[in-house]
Formats: C-alpha cells, sequence, structure tokens
C-alpha cells in the first residue's frame, strides 16, 4: 500500500550563489530567492497489487514525485506512508558503485534494502540470467553501456522481491526484447500482487500494463482515472501544447468525444458509420466493409488540411489509424465557411468486442484543428471467438501422417 497526502515541494532559485548567503545574513531583510513549487498538494493512493503510471510533459513533477515516494527526497509539507520493502528504479545507475563489479553492486544493493546475503546469492543466477549482459556482469559498471545499466538496474529491482516496485522511463533505452521481457515481468508483478508506481512517456504500455494513470501538469495533478480517459486528455495537451485546460466549454463545442480539442481552424459537424447500404450501424459482423462519413467546416481559409480516422479497442489501444496524407490525397484549398464531406471506407477484420472511433483534422505539421476521441463507439461480431484484434481469417490444411 502506498498513499501520499497533501505533498508539496518547493525550491529555492537563487540568481547568484553568494545570494544564499546574503538571504542568511541577520540584516538582511529582503528575499534573495524565488520560490519554486515542483509539486503542489499530491493526494493519491495505491492499493496492493495494483499499477498506477504517473505521466505528463517534462518539468512536470514526475520524478521528484518518484523521489519522493522512493525516500530520496523530503517532501516539503505533507506526507508519504508506504508498507512494506520499496524497490526504486529511478536515475540511471543511481545506488551502483562504478568500481565495483555487476555481481557486488547486486549484492550491494540487496543487502541495503534488507536481503540477506545468502538470500541474494540465491537470486544472483536469475539476475545474471534476466539482465542478460554475460561476461560484463563480473566487470566494474563503469565499463557497461548505457543499455547495461538498465538491464542490471531493472532485474535488481525485480528480483528482491520488493512489495512496492518504483520505476522511472527503465524501459525507455533498452532495445525491443530487453522491453518485452520487461512488459513479461511487469504482468508477474501484477499477478503476484506487488504494488507498481510507473513513470512512462509510452503511452500505449501505459495502456496495457496500468490499472489506473494520474496525469501531472505544472506540479499539480491534472486528471486520475482510467489510463484511456487519463492519456487522451494528455494527448491533448501534448498536440495543443496546453497547460491548463478548462473544465466547462461553449454550448457549440460540446459533444459526445471523451475529449476534444484544437485551434478550430476547421470544426467536425457531423461523423456516421454505416455499412455497405449507407445505413448507419453500431454492430458489424467481422471483416464486413464499414464507412466513417465525415462532415467538416471551414472557420478559416485553409490550404492542404489532413483528416484522419483511428479506431481503438474499449481499453484504449490503438488498433488502425490513417489520414489522407498518408493515403497520398491531397485536399487543396478551401475558403472560410466552405465545407467539406469525406468517406473512409474499409473492411473491419476485427475480432468481436467493443471498439472506438476517433476522427480528427489537423495542420500539415501535425496540430489539430478539431480533435474528436472516442467520437463513436461501435462493436464487431462473429460466431467464432478468436483472440487479438485482427481476425486474420485463417485457411488451415492438414494431412495424416501414417508411419
Amino acid at each position: 500500500m502506498l498513499l501520499a497526502q497533501n505533498v508539496s515541494k518547493l525550491y529555492k532559485l537563487y540568481a547568484k550563489p553568494a545570494d544564499r548567503l546574503r538571504e542568511l545574513t541577520p540584516w538582511c531583510r529582503l528575499p534573495r530567492a524565488k520560490e519554486f513549487w515542483a509539486l503542489r498538494d499530491i493526494n493519491f493512493s495505491v492499493d496492493r497489487g495494483e499499477i498506477l503510471s504517473i505521466v505528463g510533459p517534462n518539468g512536470c513533477g514526475k520524478s521528484t514525485l518518484l523521489q519522493i515516494v522512493s525516500g530520496i527526497l523530503q517532501p516539503t509539507t505533507g506526507r508519504v506512508v508506504t508498507q512494506g520493502r520499496i524497490a526504486a528504479l529511478l536515475e540511471l545507475g543511481a545506488g551502483f558503485n562504478p568500481e565495483f563489479s555487476g555481481r557486488e553492486n547486486v549484492l550491494l544493493n540487496g543487502e541495503i534494502l534488507g536481503l540477506t546475503r545468502e538470500q541474494m546469492t540465491d537470486a544472483l543466477p536469475s539476475i545474471e540470467a534476466f539482465a542478460e549482459i554475460g561476461a560484463f556482469f563480473h566487470r566494474p559498471v563503469k565499463e557497461y553501456s548505457t543499455g547495461m545499466y538498465v538491464r542490471l538496474a531493472f532485474a535488481t529491482a525485480i528480483h528482491v522481491e520488493p512489495e512496492i516496485l518504483i520505476v522511472d522511463e527503465a524501459l525507455a533505452v533498452g532495445d525491443a526484447v530487453f522491453a518485452n521481457r520487461c512488459i513479461r515481468k511487469f504482468e508477474e508483478l501484477r499477478e503476484s500482487k506487488t504494488t507498481i508506481l510507473f513513470v512512462s512517456h509510452d503511452l500505449g504500455l501505459v495502456k496495457q500494463l496500468s490499472h489506473r494513470a494520474l496525469l501531472l501538469l505544472n506540479g499539480t495533478i491534472a486528471s486520475v482515472g482510467e489510463p484511456n480517459m487519463v492519456i487522451n486528455r494528455y494527448v491533448g495537451v501534448v498536440l495543443e501544447r496546453q497547460h491548463t485546460f478548462e473544465e466547462t466549454q461553449p454550448e457549440r463545442e460540446r459533444q459526445t468525444a471523451s475529449h476534444r480539442h484544437g485551434d478550430r481552424t476547421s470544426e467536425v459537424t457531423g461523423v456516421l458509420l454505416t455499412d455497405t447500404s449507407g445505413r448507419p450501424v453500431t454492430s458489424i459482423a467481422s471483416g464486413e466493409h464499414i464507412t466513417v462519413r465525415i462532415r467538416v467546416r471551414f472557420a478559416r481559409s485553409c490550404i492542404e488540411p489532413i483528416v484522419g480516422v483511428l479506431v481503438r479497442t474499449r481499453i484504449g489501444m490503438d488498433v488502425f489509424g490513417t489520414n489522407t496524407k498518408i493515403e497520398g490525397l491531397a485536399l487543396g484549398t478551401f475558403e472560410a465557411g466552405s465545407e467539406l464531406s469525406i468517406q473512409f471506407r474499409f473492411a473491419a477484420i476485427l475480432t468481436p468486442q467493443p471498439y472506438t472511433l476517433t476522427v480528427a483534422t489537423q495542420n500539415d505539421d501535425g496540430t489539430s484543428h478539431d480533435w474528436l476521441d472516442d467520437v463513436i463507439g461501435f462493436e464487431v461480431f462473429t460466431p467464432l471467438l478468436r483472440a487479438g484484434v485482427a481476425n486474420l481469417r485463417p485457411e488451415i490444411s492438414w494431412t495424416s501422417i501414417s508411419k
């Protein structure tokens, strides 16, 4: 269990090093420092066996929060309550003595976390196998590459039997094989009821692994809840470079989309999902062709706008997305007040489950005119249950071979 109550962190910023000394003198009454609150009134809890992912732009306070939870930093106000052994993987190579070998550092880290030398010796073969750094396991870590540091640090953190695992962007510098191995290990830890606090800019990974997500903006919690909902809001921040969110919107902008953002150069005025006969549908057979019909009105003149669609699963995993630029279709120039009607037709070769449709109009540089997340929901059905999201319609042939 992990609980953060009213956690805030204040840093004092001085224009010159001498100002720090002047502020200590009794005759200097003028403050010499500017106050910077890296975190403000952070409140959240993580239950046993839950994975909470923290997302947000650089500089929003994610790493500071993890350091406070790990006990590396003390909060200016508030407190963090934890139960159980904490293993933290924060700054690259933190806690490693560069002169010690990988093996020696593993033993030292285990003892710091309260494990006996016998316990760590028993875990060494598993740690060495997971890290997969070969003979470098017995070499000084100062000789390691960045990837080797991460492999060894992650392998050590997950093999000390932590009740709480804290990870800050550990998979960002690993290769694909190591990343997949780590993901499988995360899933094992989730099954064994290990509490995980996880920071990542990989939004797909956040959706895949997390029970909940928390969005930090400017040192405060902007959103917390179901990962897909939180990430939709974060995507809006990234695409539009927003630092604040409006709780209410003008009446003309209210839609059924889970989140909507854009500069309104153009506005999506209608979205319709139809079958092959042109009838609006909310459920379709696997493999059936469907058409997404989008109407757009331009508030300002625009050259070569882009229109796109994105299909997601119920939990927010991207299944398929494309746009007019990717497909090599130039839409030309539109004057203010003009309208556009466009259709995307494709076969829904999907497995039976709920999906959502996201649509957007954009500038050539990727910034949005009008982006509507999950504006339409639909269901795919088939009498045959298959795993995954794609229905590849396999053809199976076989022959009995007699001995």
